[in-house]
């Protein structure tokens, strides 16, 4: 989610917020509504294992790379401008956390407090140099994915996306293909035995931690933690790869606008999930293919809303009142016809 200007945005960097967006709503429709693990043998079941070996844990850590990259870009093009960058990003960091401190009392597990407080936390790595903010983010990454401390990630992905930024990787991306080619086939291998790895200490049934294999299923999960950047990049280096072929830009178009109003989309996420829990009634929990169904629904009408919305406006709702309080000046809306 960064403030960059229409005629400045890098597509990309859009696709694949969107992509992430997409993959985020799966796993947070679950402790929102109280999704009931399935029973064994079932379609849901599978789809459980599913969405806790390629879902959880994979595109939060894209999103939360991303942030880093916007982190960058916006400081270096304020600066670029004449303006003080370190001081608007600030107030731009405080405006997300007044905003996270509202939508934490809807959905606990959000992300918007964390990201405040780790841009804040990261604010004087951006005039340390790349090389060293390269190895530090990786080291430090290896080092608390090995501890599947998966809150704490946050701080190394958003610096390795800071580090991405300062290499200026996405402005040059066409130039990196042969590049990208092998390193998403290198996280395809490494990933690939990480989910390897993961399965072999899947629980034989689908179950919450208070049931009858709460140490495996910690086990599970924690490994799940633990290879997630390696499958997160070959999900990311498959979408750059991908959008170099001007046929799958035309076919995922959709997600760019998705990911152009990524805050608005993912505030917008959270509320038509609790809405969909109030007119489903809650009088029984949600099985896993129904939270499977609600969210595809609720994908579909946000891609609907965002293709729409920006054929007549240059920013979200929420860009627009983010960007504004910002700069503290009102950006104009509607776009010149």
């Amino acid at each position: 989610m960064s403030s960059i200007g229409e005629n400045e945005r890098i597509d990309l960097l859009d696709f694949l917020r969107g992509f992430a967006l997409a993959g985020i709503i799966l796993v947070n429709i679950g402790p929102l509504l109280s999704v009931d693990p399935p029973a064994a043998g079932t379609a849901a079941s599978a789809y459980w294992r599913f969405l806790y070996l390629f879902i959880e844990g994979r595109f939060y850590t894209i999103f939360t790379f991303l942030f880093g990259v916007g982190f960058y870009l916006f400081i270096s093009r304020a600066n670029s401008r004449g303006r003080n960058g370190t001081v608007l990003f600030i107030r731009r960091i405080t405006i997300l956390l007044l905003f996270g401190l509202v939508h934490v009392q809807f959905h606990p597990g959000e992300a918007l407090t964390v990201y405040a407080v780790s841009g804040l936390l990261l604010l004087p790595f951006y005039k340390v140099k790349r090389d060293i903010n390269l190895v530090f983010a990786i080291v430090m990454l290896v080092v608390l994915a090995f501890f599947a401390a998966k809150i704490f990630m946050v701080i190394p992905l958003m610096l390795l996306g800071i580090a991405a930024g300062q290499y200026h990787v996405f402005e040059r991306i066409t130039q990196l293909k042969k590049a990208t080619a092998i390193f998403t086939v290198i996280m395809f291998l490494s990933g690939a035995a990480g989910l390897i790895f993961q399965y072999q200490s899947a629980p034989p049934l689908p179950i919450s931690a208070n049931d009858a294999h709460p140490v495996q299923m910690q086990q599970f999960i924690s490994r799940g933690i633990t290879i997630g950047p390696l499958v997160s990049a070959f999900y990311a280096g498959c979408m750059v790869l991908l959008l170099q072929n001007h046929f799958f830009r035309k076919l995922l178009a959709p997600l760019k606008r998705y990911g152009r109003m990524a805050f608005t989309n993912y505030i917008l996420q959270t509320v038509l999930i609790l809405l969909a829990g109030k007119v489903l009634g809650q009088v029984n929990p949600l099985t896993c293919l129904q939270s499977l169904l609600i969210c595809i629904i609720i994908i579909m009408i946000q891609l609907l809303f965002s293709t729409f919305w920006l054929r007549y406006f240059k920013f979200g709702p929420l860009e627009w009142v983010w960007r504004a309080l910002t700069y503290l000046e009102f950006p104009p809306m509607r776009k010149r016809t």
